[in-house]
């Protein structure tokens, strides 16, 4: 007869116990005081709060992002997403009601008609197929209507020229403070027009603290990701494996691809600045290490028991609970490291989210 010690049995059931939490939604949830949400950015960038952890080991240190040299090494290289963020968000009315509609412009849809985009409408119960929203003598007609107040939509000319005329920059909707300039949501190194939201980790960069860096003989390489709205779109599924991720468009310079994997064949870390910036990186690396350079569209969902093959650190923001998001920086970071850490922050007073405080992950 076979023995079979319970502490054992106690043991592997914890194990695959722990091994299905982290599958969860619910293991991806905390407790937010509405007031650490940063309702306005900082008056200088770099003052904003950096918590700092070692994710082979969980332990924090609090500081300041103007000390970030103190953690980083000569040979690192920090990768940046360079994408501006576009003035894609409309306030129009609807014809003949008179009712207000918000939409937001996400992407542009040439294969379905030279002047269609896809947006995210606002209230989307009040459209359906067919309706006009104006924006003064613009317009746009609604032509397929889709999940989560999303649809397809032709304007009556070049979108480009209507946000032009008629577009703010789109805040987040937990920001209700709309007296903010529009350089403050964008980062220092902005250049690739295409976002519906801002590389949020990089909003704390000054080019005083770049040009401090590259002193120091830390290197920079950029890529660019079009990030959209989806990016606030919490998990509804309970099992995270079941979230269908957004798509969004990416762009890497041949001579960028080629900087980042040299400093890889080298030995040296490669940091990504957010989330995007990882996640782009993940998408063009293969398993031997080399960068695909050009244009392409990416679905990569990283969630626990991923493999991270690009990616050594991590500055990012704090996200928001249940989101993709916090997600991925579990799986880079282990899901216990990162909630203990949310917890610190909550604990120290940090400024959550896109106008908040960061934390970098090495």
């Amino acid at each position: 007869m076979i023995k079979c010690s319970r502490k054992i049995i106690k043991i592997t059931l914890n194990y695959f116990n722990h091994l299905e939490s982290q599958f969860e939604i619910d293991s991806y949830n905390y407790s937010l005081p509405e007031k650490l949400i940063a309702q306005k950015p900082l008056e200088k960038r770099d003052h904003s709060k950096m918590l700092v952890l070692q994710k082979s080991s969980g332990n924090i240190v609090h500081d300041f992002f103007y000390n970030i040299e103190k953690y980083l090494l000569r040979s690192d290289m920090l990768v940046v997403n360079e994408s501006k963020v576009i003035k894609c968000r409309l306030e129009g009315i609807k014809e003949p009601t008179g009712a207000k509609i918000e939409c937001f412009v996400l992407k542009k849809m040439p294969g379905y008609d030279k002047n269609a985009c896809c947006v995210l409408l606002k209230p989307a119960k009040r459209l359906k197929n067919g309706d006009k929203v104006f924006f003064g003598k613009y317009f746009l007609e609604v032509a397929d209507k889709q999940d989560f107040g999303k649809a397809i939509a032709i304007f009556c000319c070049d979108p480009d020229i209507v946000m032009q005329k008629h577009g703010k920059i789109p805040l987040p909707p937990y920001i209700k403070n709309t007296n903010i300039m529009d350089e403050r949501y964008q980062t220092v190194y902005a250049e690739r027009q295409g976002s519906a939201a801002a590389p949020t980790a990089g909003l704390h960069f000054t080019q005083n603290i770049i040009n401090r860096l590259s002193l120091q003989g830390i290197k920079f390489a950029k890529l660019s990701l079009d990030i959209g709205l989806d990016t606030f779109r919490p998990i509804a599924s309970k099992d995270i494996r079941n979230h269908d991720i957004h798509k969004e468009n990416y762009f890497v310079l041949k001579s960028e691809a080629l900087k980042i994997e040299k400093a890889r064949k080298m030995g040296e870390r490669i940091i990504a600045v957010g989330t995007t910036a990882a996640r782009v990186l993940e998408t063009v690396t293969d398993g031997d290490g080399r960068i695909s350079y050009g244009e392409g569209s990416t679905g990569l969902y990283i969630y626990p028991g991923y493999a991270f093959k690009a990616v050594d650190g991590l500055l990012t923001n704090f996200h928001l609970p249940g989101s993709s998001l916090l997600v991925m920086v579990s799986a880079f970071a282990g899901r216990k490291n990162i909630l203990n850490a949310y917890k610190e922050a909550i604990k120290k007073n940090y400024r959550f989210f896109s106008f908040g405080d960061c934390m970098l992950i090495i």
